[in-house]
């Protein structure tokens, strides 16, 4: 028996646009978490003042508390100058902080050429230099960055994730697993393979789930070993989120869609997975 802790967030902006809107949604479906990627049809990252104070006002009054902030930092070419984005990450702090969490979910950059993966091996040491930037930013700011792996960008694979963790020795920087990006860059035994390597460095689990033909999925229905996954992470006393991120609808370059239905429908198969491996929910 292990001590293990499952808390369960969602991206609202896979809601509706309107904060109001995404977080009645979360308390029907009695989610206490949001993963804060956009309201009002503006990013996070680009959220002033205004924006903030509105937020506060509608988390306070639904219950509700941000997870993670799911910004856009490191979804931009890696030959850009890092210090782009670390004035970015130096305005995520301030939003974050406002809204009371330290964690900002990041990427590891476009190489060059998109084109073909083949290539991308040598786009792993440069990535490595920027993201270490990044870490000791963060350890400055005391923010968590969570390290998604994703499509198109120099980490999709769990070999080039591992190399990148592996080579940032700094508690500030951690990894959110995502099971849906991983199968869709043809990682046909993503659980099996990756833990080994992975779940040293793994404190956040976005979760969607797709098939090798490239469909999204809902939890358990798809390619991406989900079950096995949540068994694992119970097995070691997992203490996190399980961020729904469905995409149901629309799987967008930056973002997804699931509207109302696909976000009940989408939690209500997480909560069937769980419930198969004996993973309880908390508050």
């Amino acid at each position: 028996m292990t001590n293990a802790t499952f808390k369960i967030s969602a991206f609202g902006d896979e809601i509706a646009a309107d904060l109001d809107e995404q977080l009645v949604v979360l308390n029907q479906l009695q989610i206490g978490y949001l993963e804060l990627r956009a309201a009002w049809g503006v990013n996070v990252l680009r959220m002033n003042d205004e924006h903030l104070q509105r937020a506060q006002v509608s988390l306070a009054e639904h219950g509700v508390q941000v997870s993670a902030l799911g910004s856009p930092v490191g979804k931009s070419p890696l030959l850009d100058p890092i210090e782009n984005e670390v004035a970015n990450l130096r305005r995520l702090g301030e939003i974050a902080r406002t809204l009371g969490t330290r964690n900002i979910r990041i990427f590891s950059f476009y190489p060059p050429d998109t084109s073909s993966n083949a290539g991308y091996d040598q786009y792993v040491q440069p990535a490595i230099d920027s993201l270490s930037r990044l870490a000791d930013e963060a350890e400055q700011l005391d923010l968590l960055l969570l390290l998604e792996n994703e499509k198109g960008i120099v980490g999709d694979t769990v070999d080039r994730c591992h190399r990148i963790l592996q080579a940032i020795d700094n508690p500030h920087l951690t990894f959110a697993w995502d099971p849906a990006n991983f199968v869709q860059v043809g990682e046909a035994n993503v659980t099996v393979d990756g833990w080994p390597l992975l779940s040293p460095r793994t404190g956040y689990v976005h979760i969607k789930d797709a098939t090798l033909d490239g469909q999204v999925k809902a939890a358990g229905e798809g390619d991406g070993q989900v079950a096995d996954l949540l068994s694992r992470l119970k097995a070691s006393g997992y203490q996190g989120m399980l961020a729904l991120e469905p995409h149901l609808a629309m799987a967008g370059h930056s973002s997804g869609f699931s509207g109302p239905s696909g976000m009940a429908y989408a939690v209500q198969r997480l909560r069937e997975v769980m419930t198969e491996t004996g993973c309880m929910e908390s508050a």
